[in-house]
């Protein structure tokens, strides 16, 4: 059985494209009322005109949103209850991740993988939740990923963004038990959108697709639990490894090429432009 959305409203931040734009499109498709804000405005604007034309436009609202400045997040917040109405999802989608050794990473880009990763969710997650508290009801949705469960060559900096944000959503879940505001996680592994542009995946797992993520995103508005991994298998894989010695779990790592595919194995030419704007933007 699944939980009527008609009417509901929901934020999404990083909702121009990849998952943030596939789980608007999903929670839509449910009778939702959804915002996008995204840092990139002429990408949002592009976004929001796709949904709209598959649904009733007054239903979609977009704004730019830089997730680093808690007064743009609190304007953008401020927009979406203005149009639509008090808050009752925000899903925490935002993110980037460039890859390489972390000697070879500009401090500029380490401050700015956790502020985007790591603040933007929790700053996010604050704003949302004073909103929804007095209200007694609502739900966060914080993206974090396998990334944060296990870890990476070329990923240093994005394991620990990803690390924290699954330690803050797991302990404000705990802080608000019985408030009526929910906290949940979702753990996506490899993901075909620009984000892991130029990699090949992990050896013996496909990738997962956005709509997934999407599903499972709206999956815990209808049963609300602390986390959802995508895909199964390679969650499953994941925590599997919590119960090797170290030396065997990083052994079978390798051996589904982890030491290199985010070193070595990656396509520049192919990851190039994603880069740039990960690093720069």
């Amino acid at each position: 059985m699944t939980t009527d959305l008609t009417g509901r409203v929901v934020a999404i931040t990083g909702g121009a494209r990849g998952i943030g734009h596939a789980t608007a499109a999903a929670f839509l498709a449910r009778g939702a009322r959804v915002a996008i804000g995204d840092i990139d405005d002429v990408a949002v604007k592009e976004g929001a005109t796709v949904l709209e034309s598959t649904t009733d436009a007054t239903r979609v609202h977009h704004d730019t949103l830089d997730v680093t400045d808690p007064a743009s997040f609190d304007r953008f917040l401020d927009g979406v209850e203005a149009t639509f109405g008090p808050l009752d999802v925000l899903v925490n989608n935002a993110g980037i991740m460039p890859v390489g050794r972390v000697v070879d990473e500009p401090d500029a880009v380490t401050r700015r993988v956790l502020d985007i990763n790591a603040l933007g969710v929790i700053t996010g997650s604050k704003l949302a939740a004073r909103r929804m508290l007095p209200r007694g009801r609502g739900h966060i949705v914080n993206i974090a990923s396998a990334a944060g469960e296990t870890y990476s060559p070329g990923l240093a900096t994005y394991c620990a963004s990803k690390f924290a944000v699954v330690g803050f959503t797991d302990a404000a879940r705990l802080e608000h038990r019985g408030t009526g505001v929910e906290f949940s996680l979702v753990m996506p592994s490899f993901v075909n959108t620009e984000l892991t542009a130029g990699t090949s995946g992990a050896r013996g797992f496909r990738n997962a697709e956005p709509e997934e993520i999407a599903r499972a995103v709206v999956s815990l508005i209808d049963k609300p639990r602390s986390r959802v991994r995508v895909t199964r298998l390679f969650g499953a894989a994941v925590v599997s490894q919590k119960f090797l010695p170290r030396p065997l779990a990083e052994a079978m790592s390798r051996a589904l090429g982890a030491d290199d595919v985010f070193l070595g194995a990656v396509d520049r030419s192919a990851r190039r432009a994603y880069e740039e704007r990960a690093r720069h933007s």
